[in-house]
């Protein structure tokens, strides 16, 4: 197969899910071999980072890459639109630090993908492929992935939230042809209890009930009410909960968060830097955890 890149560039302008600030993205075709690439315009010294797991900075409650004044926040929706439309190269300019949370799933982004379309380019796909089962764990997330050699490429996912209104939940994809519908639409989701001390530690600013599922494991009471008034300067009236989802719209699936962890690691373990084959099996994944997987897995794949 032949390396493949955008028909044309393409622009999407929204709010970073943890600065709030307004950022346009316009990601634009590449050469061939030259991959998957961030760089920032805002900027006098702009540097451009390929999207690697060794450029990866911080993984806490999204996918950084890059440190410092040129570092790229919340990459993960866009890669994994990018691997689910297996795009081979492109560069990715933003005047910000933070790619925007849009809807907070990767459809907005694949839905640009599929408008533009993708062109063949001159030189071969180089595929990463494993040759034998591999198992990584990870030391303090609990996290389990394992894959075995496989003609294409399928997911199986499992999530534990024990105690929780989530519980343990799977979801799979057999092939990427099965992104578009089953795993782009599927939006993040936080619980609850989690919000307040993530505002407290300057995070998600521009989350909002409109780009993230919020799961409550309890009635809510009217102290929490009036501080969801304050965080979401909306009404105590327009909040409910239905199965256990405090949101204005309902979710897409019964398990759409662990298809989001899906959507998720397909994003992350792009960073090992190539489209890949195999079949694998992941155990409560995370953003730390797939970026220290996707580092163990370049350095143990084949490239053909």
């Amino acid at each position: 197969m032949k390396q493949r890149t955008i028909g044309k560039e393409f622009r999407l302008t929204g709010m970073g899910l943890h600065t709030g600030r307004t950022v346009t993205v316009t990601v634009r075709p590449a050469p061939p071999d030259s991959g998957i690439a961030f760089r920032r315009t805002d900027r006098f010294n702009i540097v451009t980072q390929k999207a690697l797991a060794e450029n990866v900075s911080e993984t806490k409650r999204g996918t950084t890459l890059g440190s410092g004044r040129h570092s790229v926040a919340t990459i993960e929706h866009l890669m994994s639109a990018l691997h689910g439309c297996e795009v081979d190269n492109v560069l990715v300019e933003l005047d910000g630090g933070e790619v925007p949370i849009l809807d907070g799933s990767a459809r907005p982004w694949m839905m640009q993908l599929t408008r533009v379309g993708t062109v063949e380019q001159p030189a071969e796909r180089r595929v990463g492929k494993v040759t034998e089962k591999l198992h990584f764990e990870h030391p303090s997330t609990g996290s389990v992935y394992e894959v075995e050699p496989a003609d294409g490429f399928s997911v199986e996912c499992v999530i534990d939230f024990p105690g929780s209104v989530i519980g343990r939940q799977s979801a799979k994809i057999e092939s990427l042809n099965e992104y578009a519908a089953g795993i782009a639409p599927c939006r993040t989701f936080v619980f609850l209890h989690e919000i307040e001390p993530l505002l407290h530690l300057n995070l998600i600013k521009g989350g909002s009930l409109d780009n993230a599922l919020v799961y409550v494991n309890k009635e809510l009471g009217s102290r929490q009410l009036r501080r969801l008034e304050r965080t979401f300067h909306k009404d105590a009236s327009q909040f409910r909960v239905h199965d256990g989802v405090l949101n204005t719209t309902d979710p897409y699936y019964p398990n759409e968060p662990a298809r989001h962890k899906l959507l998720d690691f397909i994003g992350d373990v792009r960073l090992a830097g190539y489209p890949l084959q195999g079949r694998f099996s992941i155990y409560k994944p995370g953003h730390k955890a797939n970026v220290a997987f996707a580092a163990f897995l370049s350095q143990h794949l084949t490239v053909e």
